[in-house]
């Protein structure tokens, strides 16, 4: 997802926060219907890469996911935030990629499951 350029301007993936009423798998699946249109499915969902990110005081752990399977053709949903959607290759990817991105995908091509990044 290309984001605004007051937020930044860069390609993001789908996400957002848990809620309380939600495990990891079933967020992803409301963010990516939120945000893109995207219908994915639980039980296709493959977790990939984990992340340990601290930004200043704040510390979180971001969990990422890949599916072969889904329904529906992406479009910017949250239009405040975001300009298009857009899909990549992963071996052709734009070069305005998050910070986060570009460490979590770097990682994720090595077959590293586990990385720790600090902003």
């Amino acid at each position: 997802m290309k984001q605004k350029n007051s937020i930044g301007g860069n390609y993001t993936l789908v996400g957002g926060t848990v809620e309380d009423f939600e495990f990891a798998k079933l967020s992803l699946v409301r963010e990516s219907k939120e945000e893109t249109g995207i219908t994915l499915n639980e039980k296709n969902l493959v977790l990939v890469h984990t992340l340990h990110k601290k930004k200043g005081p704040y510390t979180r752990i971001v969990l990422y996911f890949e599916t072969n399977a889904w329904k529906g053709k992406p479009i910017a949903q949250e239009t405040w935030k975001f300009k298009k959607v857009s899909w990549f290759d992963l071996e052709d990817l734009p070069t305005e990629l998050s910070p986060t991105v570009k460490h979590v995908l770097s990682k994720y091509r090595k077959g590293i499951t586990y990385s720790e990044y600090s902003v």
